[in-house]
């Protein structure tokens, strides 16, 4: 199957380069998998176009402020995306102009800290003089917007690209889906019966590298780390036997429960996943999926296009663009059931 089959046209003025005014005021098109019907709703709409007792499965890793700005020793300024903390001093990076950044080349960050690169060719990893962790993240660091929003991060993206339950630090963009989801929105799920659980994976480039191989095939999935505790492991399981809609919020999501799900139960504990699916795949656990409108020739569309079609897929993008939608990280949403 090749990349370009998942093009799409979109109108740069879609591309939402901020949230909407307040958090759950989106707009939300539903797609009905068996009538390749659509609908078009509010954000607000949600708890009631679910089925009650369904089980919504959330991501909670909290977004680092990960990109950060050194100065070389020639002066110019660099900016890199931290993505794993390996040690007290090292972290996995990725940099501008990457094949500039070699072993030996040093920088100098916010506060005074030097660090240098050790290795840039199969880890890329950047050791500090001194340990660097999420404190110093937090007072000298910046949130890693994607590049297609096209201004400086604010002090308000600390909060909106950020779902209001995040918990476990750790990821270099948001789990986008999540977005959406107000405290309001949340107790409005409960008081209809429904249920949530959380896992946890960490946003790196499995999710939001792009493709850059003619055929889909040939691209090559990063390792992204995730953990499932024993409550949300009991839950997923009692809702699969009850025959409860399980319903996942995001990509991240559904990726770590199609990796965890095995032969009936759901693996506990700390792992990690490469998986990469698109069409083809059989799905094994998740029912319903709630998630954003995802770039073109992306990892993320071609997923969505497995669970409900690549055609309807992008028939619906289609439709999307002609009623206006905002998409990607702060646009609008979609739920596929």
């Amino acid at each position: 199957m090749k990349t370009a089959d998942f093009s799409f046209d979109l109108p740069e003025a879609l591309i939402a380069q901020r949230p909407p005014e307040q958090r759950g005021q989106s707009r939300l098109m539903v797609l009905d998998r068996e009538t390749h019907t659509r609908s078009h709703h509010m954000m607000g709409d949600l708890p009631a176009l679910l089925e009650p007792e369904s089980l919504l499965v959330f991501n909670n890793s909290k977004v680092r402020k990960a990109r950060i700005y050194g100065i070389a020793e020639s002066g110019a300024q660099v900016e890199f995306l931290l993505l794993q903390r390996r040690d007290p001093h090292i972290w996995t990076f990725m940099a501008q102009r990457s094949k500039r950044r070699r072993p030996g080349s040093r920088y100098t960050f916010e506060g005074g800290l030097g660090a240098e690169i050790i290795d840039a060719e199969k880890l890329r990893l950047l050791r500090f003089d001194a340990p660097m962790d999420e404190a110093w993240l937090d007072q000298h660091g910046h949130i890693p917007l994607p590049p297609y929003i096209k201004r400086e991060d604010t002090p308000a993206d600390s909060e909106r690209y950020q779902t209001v339950y995040a918990a476990v630090p750790g990821s270099s963009a948001a789990p986008t889906a999540g977005l959406h989801f107000t405290r309001e929105i949340l107790a409005e799920l409960e008081a209809r019966g429904m249920d949530t659980a959380f896992i946890t994976l960490h946003v790196g480039p499995g999710t939001f590298l792009p493709v850059r191989t003619a055929n889909i095939e040939d691209h090559v999935m990063h390792e992204e780390s995730y953990t499932i505790d024993e409550e949300t492991a009991v839950k997923i399981e009692k809702a699969r036997a009850e025959k409860r809609r399980i319903i996942a919020v995001g990509t991240t999501s559904l990726r770590t429960l199609e990796s965890a799900w095995d032969g009936g139960c759901l693996r506990r504990g700390e792992a990690s996943t490469s998986i990469f699916i698109y069409p083809g795949y059989t799905f094994k656990l998740a029912d319903q999926l709630f998630t954003n409108f995802h770039t073109p020739e992306s990892t993320l569309l071609m997923l969505v296009s497995a669970f409900a079609g690549r055609e309807f897929i992008l028939e619906s993008y289609k439709e999307a663009v002609e009623q206006g939608c905002r998409f990607f990280s702060y646009g609008d949403a979609m739920l596929i059931k």
